[in-house]
This record gives structure tokens, sequence and C-alpha cells, in this order.
């Protein structure tokens, strides 16, 4: 954990005002300032940590439970019930803050999103080309080893 906080951990404290959707005990949830499409909205627990594994076994249960009680609210509003929810865990993976925290994005026809594929444009679409077992095999393998 850092010493500074984080621009999230200012928000739940009050430091930055923010547009508050729902909050539990360990949560926060409110309108994300750089929407990919209306009603992103971030869900970010009160521990200030980077990763997934890094939060105690409270938070990340009680982080999910934000995350659908996010998605109750914001149900009612946009009428849907299907959103996309997603977590850049780490640097590596895209994630500018340095705190754990979930996109839920609601998501209505015709809204012109597209799937996670969308991220890696030039990947095969799926089931355009059969799936090469004796790789996925040797990778299985690999990441087995690696963990015994």
């Amino acid at each position: 954990m850092s010493e500074t906080p984080t621009l999230f951990s200012k928000i739940i404290n009050g430091d930055i005002p923010c547009f508050e959707i729902s909050k539990g005990d360990n949560w926060l949830s409110f309108l994300d300032i750089n929407p990919r499409r209306t009603g992103h909205t971030l869900v970010v627990p009160h521990e200030p940590v980077g990763h997934l594994a890094e939060l105690s076994p409270q938070q990340l249960s009680d982080l999910w439970e934000g995350v659908i009680e996010t998605q109750r609210v914001l149900s009612k509003y946009f009428k849907t019930s299907d959103f996309l929810v997603g977590v850049h865990d780490g640097a590596l993976a895209g994630q500018e803050i340095p705190h754990v925290h979930i996109h839920v994005i609601p998501r209505t026809k015709g809204d012109g999103g597209r799937s996670l594929l969308a991220c890696w444009p030039d990947a095969p679409a799926i089931g355009s080309v059969e799936p090469n077992f004796p790789v996925l095999e040797k990778m299985h393998k690999e990441i087995k080893d690696a963990n015994k």
C-alpha cells in the first residue's frame, strides 16, 4: 500500500467530490468522470490496493456485493439488466489509478458498445479458426507445473 492516498481514497474520504450512485460499509460507487458510455460507473473498495488478490476476503466479497447493488440502481434508470463489468487488475492490464476498481457499464440495445474482443481487434473472431489443442495442452501443463 502506498503512503500517499490514491485518487479513489480521496473520493471515499470526501476530499474530492463525486457523483455517488451507491455505497456500502466497505465500498463506494460513483459515475466515472471520463465515461466510455452514459452511466459508466466505478465501484471501489475502501482498501487502497492495486490488485484484487491484495484485498482482504471481506473487502473482496463486499466489493462484488457493491457491483450487484450498483447494477440494481442503474437498472432502474437505464431499464436494462445487462452490463459490461470489467476490471483492469494492475498497471500492465490498463489500470490507471493504483486502486482496485470495477467498471460497471449499462448496456442497451443499439448503444454502440462492442464485446471484449474489441480490445484485440486483430484477434480472429470466435469460431473462425480451429482451436490449437496441442498448444493449449502444452500451456496448461506448463501452468500446472509452475504451480507445483
